[in-house]
């Protein structure tokens, strides 16, 4: 036995590959950089989930059908009263989601889909004051979940940059919340089981859905010349260094370049505050630096979430609200893992040993 089930294989699926070793991620046989930038959110999304549902679409069917469902799941927002509003983004957003009803329909998949993208941003606007935005059909999921938090029509660039991010955290392998899909999924309850439980696994710091935590570090580093120092400082206290290392990636974390090429467009066209893309590249080369020195055995670079945090930081999502927009970007992935097993699968009952007290004779 591995603690922490390291290495076991629980599951056979065709949706995603993470190779660890070459720092390579592959979504239903087409490569991740052969889909960011290409690919829409919604052609993606088709991607994962065709043939494990009731209905076969594109991308372009798709996009026109979560549109009409973002419009339908809208009238959930007003069930979100002052108890709701007092809990922290994504556990408001999960007590919303937890109104829709359960199934393992195409329809089912549509609502659970939509529904994130839009509660999310009623849910922050709503705790700032201000009025829920509702949605517009006509639009992409990207562009009116910009829209939706902000009241404003999105860039082309910001649109693109965000759409960027749902495609590449759209799936990742077999990790915590995604197995967490997968175990719901297998005892035969529905898909909304099946995202609540991911959400709910998500939530957890360990998990690494929320990269607020490097801005946090951003802002005590304060310039380029404190970089090293204060990493350093940091080292030497035991503190790990947020948005370095990952469970399975021994190179570099290709989402990383992925979503540092989705910024480019905003720091070329003014749209991002060019000092803190310098303060960020410079933190980045200072850790990557003394890490090489200091553990020169144990290989740690740039993970998802470092580019993760500039990027929603940039279009607006305030820091306790990222780890419901990555379940926003991941629940198609959830979904089809849910849907993979339930064909697929079998009741998930792994075997524990017992390692307590032996009973005495009398």
């Amino acid at each position: 036995m591995k603690n922490g089930l390291e290495d076991v294989i629980a599951a056979e699926t065709q949706l995603s590959d993470v190779d660890g070793e070459r720092g390579r991620l592959v979504i239903r046989g087409v490569s991740l950089d052969d889909l960011v930038g290409a690919q829409t959110y919604e052609s993606v999304a088709a991607l994962l989930l065709d043939g494990l549902l009731d209905r076969r679409v594109d991308g372009d069917s798709l996009q026109a059908l979560l549109g009409q469902a973002r419009t339908a799941v809208f009238a959930h927002v007003a069930a979100a009263d002052r108890s709701v509003l007092a809990l922290p983004p994504v556990d408001a957003m999960r007590a919303l989601i937890a109104r829709l009803p359960d199934g393992e329909d195409f329809d089912t998949a549509l609502r659970l889909m939509a529904a994130p993208a839009v509660f999310l941003p009623a849910i922050l606007r709503l705790q700032a004051g201000t009025a829920p935005v509702e949605p517009d059909a006509s639009l992409t999921q990207a562009a009116d979940m910009l829209r939706m938090l902000t009241g404003r029509l999105p860039s082309a660039e910001q649109t693109a940059a965000l759409d960027a991010y749902l495609v590449t955290i759209s799936d990742h392998g077999l990790n915590a919340s995604t197995f967490a899909s997968r175990v719901i999924a297998s005892t035969g309850a529905g898909l909304t089981s099946s995202v609540l439980a991911a959400i709910s696994a998500l939530k957890g710091p360990l998990h690494g859905g929320a990269p607020g935590p490097v801005l946090d570090m951003f802002d005590a580093i304060g310039s380029q010349a404190n970089a090293r120092p204060w990493l350093g400082a940091a080292l030497d206290r035991g503190e790990r260094l947020m948005g370095f290392g990952h469970r399975i990636y021994r190179v570099r974390d290709p989402r990383a370049d992925a979503l540092k090429g989705a910024l480019r467009p905003l720091v070329q066209t003014g749209q991002v505050d060019s000092a803190r893309i310098a303060l960020a590249e410079a933190v980045e080369q200072a850790a990557l630096t003394i890490l090489k020195e200091r553990k020169p055995d144990r290989p740690l670079d740039v993970n998802v979430e470092f580019y993760t945090a500039l990027l929603l930081d940039t279009l607006g999502f305030p820091r306790d609200a990222f780890t419901g927009v990555f379940a926003i970007g991941r629940t198609v992935g959830w979904i089809a893992h849910a849907r993979e097993q339930a064909l697929n699968g079998r009741l998930i009952r792994p075997r524990s040993v017992y390692v307590g007290p032996l009973p005495r004779a009398a």
